[in-house]
């Protein structure tokens, strides 16, 4: 599996740290520092059947700059949403778990981290 994650967030650690006491290999992404593309970002909403406002920070200041919290939500404005977080991938939710099985999770509870175990050929 590959890890989106930021080094300097304590449920990123989280998860590294359940994967490697269950076993599970992974590759880890710092993707404020290599960021997605549009298209990336787009098929990483696919995989979690997600929408772009559903793992976007929207606490963050660079959305407070950018006024997100008005913007809508709905399928026209949906590659405005995914603009800005590759623009500022701050934005976007972390750690994500991109899963060798083509699906994905938000590694941010225990229960995505173990069901992101059961799911993984070790």
């Amino acid at each position: 599996m590959e890890i989106w994650h930021n080094p300097a967030c304590s449920k990123c650690a989280t998860a590294r740290a359940s994967l490697d006491e269950a076993r599970v290999p992974y590759r880890l992404r710092a993707y404020l520092a290599e960021p997605p593309s549009a298209e990336e970002l787009t098929e990483v909403l696919r995989r979690l059947e997600a929408r772009a406002w559903d793992i976007c920070r929207t606490g963050e200041p660079a959305a407070t700059e950018l006024g997100m919290a008005d913007w809508p939500r709905d399928d026209a404005t949906e590659p405005r949403w995914v603009a800005a977080m590759v623009a500022h991938p701050e934005l976007i939710q972390r750690p994500i778990l991109l899963l060798d099985d083509g699906s994905a999770l938000v590694g941010r509870t225990p229960e995505a981290l173990d069901e992101a175990v059961c799911r993984t050929d070790r």
